[in-house]
């Protein structure tokens, strides 16, 4: 016979999904994420490096292939606009800074930063698009080349493709920033530091912030995203031009005994 259930002809109650099994199939779900989100990070932090890693090597490779060879014996480089700095603290005696035209991916230079260890040297990218930055530290194009008069603008990557700027947080006034040339050591030291959203574009200004203002000092700019994992706001240090020495007089002060 049909049995009656609760007023209805052959119906049957289906079984309730018991407390065990929501808890796997949720734990089973978080487990996915959890692993799609660590795979992410993977790419993020380490496949981003080794590509960087790899950018580096050429870059650097370049500037010797560069370096190497012989100097030429007529300037074939224009000289900065402008006057060398003759404000107390400035490099007044420096020599004019003669640069090539840089050409857009090349690489322009070396920073270091002995505050962040004496390993800390990155090939400088002219450009900061997107693809110049996965390759290093890129150089804003029209800003100021090193040692020169204006401002010398670096951006680059906080928490990615190697994090070049990672430790910019933890620099202080008077710490050294010294790029390298083919010819020449620059030491800035740094003066100070802000906070900005990013649509403060004064900060790459030829005086940063102040639009009329006619540059008189070498000055350099360091950019970056803060806080970390976030593109919210910028990260920005600012440095003065200490010395320019001749690479064959040795190492710079800033980098002995680092």
């Amino acid at each position: 016979m049909t049995q009656v259930v609760d007023g209805y002809r052959g119906a049957r109650r289906r079984p309730r999904p018991d407390a065990r099994t929501v808890i796997g199939v949720v734990g089973e779900v978080l487990i996915t994420l959890g692993v799609i989100v660590f795979l992410f990070l993977a790419y993020e932090l380490w496949f981003t490096g080794l590509y960087t890693a790899r950018a580096q090597s050429d870059l650097k490779s370049q500037l010797r292939s560069e370096w190497a060879l012989p100097a030429p014996s007529t300037p074939s480089a224009t000289e900065l606009p402008g006057e060398q700095p003759t404000a107390p603290g400035s490099p007044a005696a420096s020599p004019p800074a003669l640069i090539d035209q840089p050409v857009p991916g090349d690489a322009i230079g070396l920073i270091r930063i002995p505050r962040l260890g004496a390993n800390y040297a990155y090939a400088i990218v002219e450009g900061v698009s997107t693809d110049d930055l996965k390759k290093g530290p890129g150089h804003y194009p029209g800003t100021a080349m090193p040692g020169g008069v204006g401002n010398f603008v670096l951006s680059g990557h906080r928490t990615t493709y190697l994090a070049p700027f990672n430790g910019l947080g933890e620099l202080q006034k008077g710490d050294a920033i010294v790029i390298e040339t083919r010819d020449t050591w620059y030491t800035y030291r740094v003066t100070g530091d802000q906070t900005v959203l990013p649509t403060a574009v004064g900060v790459v200004l030829p005086v940063p912030n102040k639009p009329h203002a006619k540059p008189s000092q070498a000055l350099i700019t360091l950019t970056t995203c803060t806080p970390k994992y976030s593109a919210s706001h910028r990260l920005i240090i600012y440095g003065s031009l200490e010395s320019a020495l001749p690479k064959s007089a040795g190492l710079p002060p800033a980098l002995k005994g680092v």
